[in-house]
C-alpha cells in the first residue's frame, strides 16, 4: 500500500515561511507530517533556491497538479487573496492567524473551503505553548470573577497587519477558549503618531457577565510580553504557572495537526469546535474596530 503524500508549496519567506520550509523539510518521524511533500516556495523576492527547496512562480504553484496544499506565510493584508486564489484552484490551505482582516472575508473563504471540499487550516500557535497549556489547566474549573490580559510589543506596520484586534487576535483567541464566548461592552483605542504609540482596551463580558479586559499596546522599544491578572472565587492568577519546554517546536505541532486534517484522523466535532472559534474570534475583532473607528460621542 502506498501511503497518501500531499504536494506541498509555501508562499511567503519571512520569519514563518522559513521555519515552514525547515519542517516540511525534516518532518518527525512516523508523524503525520511525513505525508508532506514540499515541492518548492513561492516569494516575491528572488531566491533561487532555499536549502534544497526551489522557488517556483505563484502561476505554478496554482496550476502544478502534484501541489494538494499551500501553506500561506504571507504579511496578514494579503492573506484572503492568496488563500482564496489557493481554495479556487483546489488545494488544501494552511494560513498563518489572522486568516483575513475583516470577519465577512474569513466567512466568505470558509464557504469556499467547504464548497470544494478542502481543508482550510488557520495557524495557532499561540494554543501550543507550553505556557498556555499551563495556564489552560491551571484555570480549568475555577469561577472566574474578572480578568485582564495585558499585551506589549514593538510597532507593527498597519497597513500591512491590519487593525490591532486582528493582528493580535492571537490574545483574543486565549481569552475565549480560557473562558468560553464573550460579549464586546466597549472597547477604545489612543494613538499618539509623533511617539508611534497605540494602546487598544477592550472590555468583554462572559456568558455569566463576569468582566474581562483586554489591553494591546505597541510602541518603539516595548518588550514583547503579555501580563496576566485573573481573578477568581478561589483566588488571583497573577503569572504564568511554570512550564517544561516542549520537545516538539510550535510550526512542527501545527504542522502535524494540518496534516491529520489531510488524512482525515481529526475528529468532525473537534474541527467544528475549531471553526467556531476562529470565526467567533474573527467576527468579535470586527466589533472591536467598529467600536475603536466611532466617532467621538459628544455629550453636551
Amino acid at each position: 500500500q502506498i501511503s497518501k503524500m500531499f504536494g506541498t508549496v509555501v508562499v511567503g519567506v519571512g520569519i514563518a515561511g522559513l521555519a515552514r520550509i525547515r519542517d516540511l523539510m525534516n518532518p518527525m518521524p512516523s508523524s503525520p507530517s511525513e505525508h508532506l511533500k514540499l515541492l518548492g516556495f513561492v516569494s516575491r523576492r528572488s531566491f533561487g533556491s532555499i536549502n534544497e527547496a526551489k522557488q517556483i512562480s505563484l502561476e505554478d504553484a496554482l496550476r502544478n497538479k502534484d501541489i494538494h496544499a499551500a501553506f500561506i506565510s504571507t504579511e496578514n493584508k494579503s492573506h484572503e487573496e492568496t488563500i482564496r486564489m489557493f481554495l479556487e484552484a483546489g488545494k488544501h490551505v494552511l494560513v498563518e492567524y489572522p486568516m483575513a482582516l475583516s470577519a465577512k472575508a474569513a466567512h466568505e473563504l470558509w464557504e469556499l473551503a467547504e464548497q470544494k471540499g478542502k481543508v482550510l487550516h488557520v495557524e495557532h500557535i499561540e494554543l501550543l505553548t507550553e505556557e498556555y497549556k499551563q495556564l489552560k489547566k491551571e484555570v480549568a474549573g475555577k469561577d472566574l470573577v474578572k480578568g485582564t490580559l495585558h499585551f506589549t510589543g514593538s510597532v507593527l506596520d498597519e497597513n500591512k497587519s491590519g487593525f490591532p484586534a486582528f493582528s493580535g487576535i492571537a490574545r483574543l483567541t486565549w481569552l475565549i477558549d480560557l473562558f468560553g464566548d464573550l460579549t464586546v461592552t466597549s472597547a477604545t483605542r489612543e494613538k499618539q503618531k509623533d511617539k508611534n504609540y497605540s494602546r487598544m482596551t477592550v472590555h468583554f463580558q462572559t456568558a455569566n457577565k463576569k468582566p474581562l479586559t483586554w489591553i494591546e499596546e505597541r510602541g518603539p522599544g516595548m518588550r514583547r510580553e503579555k501580563k496576566i491578572n485573573f481573578c477568581f472565587t478561589s483566588g488571583c492568577l497573577e503569572n504564568f504557572p511554570e512550564a517544561p519546554r516542549s520537545s516538539v517546536g510550535l510550526f512542527m505541532q501545527d504542522q502535524n495537526f494540518f496534516a491529520k486534517k489531510l488524512l482525515g484522523q481529526v475528529s468532525k466535532e473537534e474541527l467544528a469546535a475549531e471553526k467556531w472559534r476562529i470565526l467567533r474570534c474573527l467576527d468579535l475583532a470586527e466589533v472591536i474596530q467598529q467600536y475603536c473607528e466611532e466617532p467621538e460621542k459628544i455629550y453636551s
